[in-house]
């Protein structure tokens, strides 16, 4: 599964967001059940289906579990991470505390990020792609030397 793409969608007042059928298409079967909205970074949030939040944990849990920096995420993440259904619309609701999180209110941004989605204030992501756009070669350079894990 690759997912790809950015695409500006309304919140409703009920905090649901409609996923793109680009997007829903490319999560396939994946998508029928249940979706996971967690703590994204960057002030957005990550939407998983089971199975790429499966692999997250399972890279995560690699990692050596006294490390103070592998606790704290696994407390914030996991504690705030919550089960959310696509509806028959295609739309799924944020729970209000990450809602509040991503500062979501009338725009968001869905955003295909390889194995998952992330979720953007539609100000905070212009913000972002502004701050960024002009490094992209050295932010580039700089991912692509880091050794695989």
């Amino acid at each position: 599964m690759l997912l790809t793409g950015t695409f500006t969608r309304a919140v409703d007042e009920k905090l649901r967001v409609p996923i793109p059928k680009p997007l829903r298409e490319a999560l396939g079967a994946l998508a029928k059940g249940v979706l996971y909205v967690a703590p994204g970074t960057d002030g957005s949030l990550a939407i998983y289906t089971e199975s790429s939040l499966a692999e997250l944990a399972q890279r995560l849990a690699q990692a050596s579990p006294n490390a103070q920096d592998v606790r704290a995420f696994s407390r914030l993440f996991y504690a705030r991470a919550q089960g959310v259904e696509l509806d028959g619309q295609g739309r799924v609701r944020i729970p209000p505390d990450l809602a509040a999180l991503a500062g979501l209110e009338k725009e968001a941004v869905v955003v295909g990020v390889h194995d998952h989605l992330e979720l953007w204030d539609r100000a905070r992501w212009e913000q972002y792609v502004a701050d960024r756009q002009s490094q992209f070669d050295q932010i580039a350079e700089a991912a692509f030397q880091k050794p695989a894990s």
